[in-house]
C-alpha cells in the first residue's frame, strides 16, 4: 500500500471526455449513435476505462462522452437534469434518487464490492471498535460510505459522530487529525491507508460483510430513445468485464491511469471486486432495504412512499 503513487487530487475530477471514432453502425447514423455516461472516479466501475482504452466502444460503433463525478449522489443529480445519458452510482444514493425521480432505471449492477471498512488513525488512541465511542467519523453523507459506517456503529453498540467530508478532501482530513476516522469507498480508501501508512488501523464488524452494489442508472426516456445505444454501450462493458476479472494489463493500465493509482495497488484493488455484468431480481430487495434507511435518516422525505424497486430495473441491455 506504501507503493501508491499520490498524485494531484483534481485530476480525478476533471471532466475528461473519451470518444471512439463510431465504425459498423447499423440501424442508428454515427451522429446518434452516441451516450454521455457519467463516471464515479472509482475502480467499482473500471469497465468504462478499460472500454475505452482497448476500443471495445468503437468495435461496437459507439461514440462515448465520459464526465467525471466524485461521488453517486452528483452524477445521480446530473442525470436528473439530463446531463448524462447514463451514469454510475451505488446502491445507497440510488435507493434515495429512485423515491426522489421515479423516471430514472437502474440497468445493471455492474459489480460488487465488499472491501469496506473504517480506516482509524492510531495516534486518536483507536485500536478497536470500541474505541470510536465519541470519536468522529468522516465520511460523505449520504453515500454507500455513510451507511457502512452507520451499520458498522449500530452492531458495534458504538456512539460517534459521523462528519461530512468529500472524498477528495479524505486524506487530508485524515492525515491532519481533522477527524479520528475514516469510511469512504475506493479508490480513495486505500489513498488513505497509504498516506497514513503505520498510524492506519482498519476496522470492520465481526458479521457480514457489507456488499456494495455498483449500479449502472439511465432515464425511462433515455432506455426508450437510445435503446440501440445502451444496447451497444453494454455489451462493450461486457467485453471490458472479461479483462477487468483476468487482470490482463491492458486494464490495470486503464484503471491505474483512470484512478491515479499505482498499478501494483489497482491489482490489489481489483481482486476485491466482482465485474461480472448483472441484474438480479434481489437487488430489489437490497434497494428497498436502503431505501428505508434513507428514511430513516432524512436523505428523503420521511413521509415519501418508497416505489416497488422491482418495477425501476430494467433488464433489457444486461440479463
Amino acid at each position: 500500500m506504501r507503493h501508491l503513487k499520490r498524485r494531484a487530487a483534481g485530476a480525478l475530477l476533471a471532466t475528461a471526455a473519451i470518444i471512439a471514432a463510431a465504425t459498423g453502425c447499423t440501424s442508428n447514423s454515427s451522429a446518434e449513435r452516441e451516450l454521455t455516461v457519467g463516471f464515479v472516479v472509482d475502480p467499482s466501475w473500471s469497465h468504462i476505462p478499460v472500454g475505452a482504452q482497448e476500443g471495445y466502444f468503437e468495435k461496437q460503433g459507439i461514440k462515448v462522452k465520459v464526465i467525471n463525478f466524485s461521488t453517486g449522489v452528483e452524477a445521480l443529480q446530473a442525470l436528473t437534469a439530463g446531463q448524462v445519458d447514463v451514469t454510475t452510482a451505488a446502491a445507497v444514493p440510488s435507493s434515495a434518487a429512485l423515491v426522489k425521480t421515479p423516471s430514472l432505471r437502474v440497468v445493471a449492477d455492474g459489480s460488487r464490492w465488499n472491501g469496506s471498512r473504517i480506516v482509524a488513525r492510531k495516534e486518536s488512541g483507536i485500536a478497536t471498535l470500541a474505541d470510536l465511542n465519541g470519536k468522529s467519523i468522516g465520511t460523505p453523507l449520504g453515500t454507500s460510505a455513510a451507511y457502512f459506517a452507520t451499520s458498522v456503529l449500530e452492531s458495534s453498540g458504538v456512539d460517534a459522530k459521523l462528519v461530512q467530508v468529500a472524498p477528495s478532501a479524505m486524506v487530508t482530513a485524515a492525515t491532519q487529525g481533522n477527524v479520528d476516522a475514516i469510511s469512504i469507498f475506493q479508490p480513495y480508501q486505500a489513498q488513505t491507508i497509504a498516506a497514513l501508512g503505520e498510524d492506519a488501523v482498519l476496522l470492520k464488524p465481526g458479521t457480514d460483510a457489507f456488499v456494495d452494489h455498483c449500479l449502472y442508472l439511465t432515464t425511462e426516456s433515455a432506455a426508450k430513445d437510445k435503446t440501440a445505444d445502451l444496447a451497444a454501450f453494454f455489451t462493450a462493458l461486457g467485453e471490458a468485464s472479461k479483462d477487468l476479472t483476468n487482470q490482463t494489463d491492458g486494464a490495470v493500465s486503464a484503471v491505474a491511469e483512470a484512478t491515479q493509482l499505482d498499478p501494483t495497488l489497482v491489482k490489489s484493488v481489483l481482486s476485491e471486486y466482482d465485474f461480472t455484468l448483472q441484474l438480479q431480481p434481489a437487488l430489489a430487495d437490497d434497494l428497498a432495504r436502503l431505501g428505508a434507511w434513507a428514511k430513516a435518516n432524512d436523505k428523503i422525505d420521511a413521509n415519501a412512499t418508497l416505489p416497488d424497486y422491482a418495477q425501476l430495473l430494467d433488464n433489457r441491455f444486461v440479463k
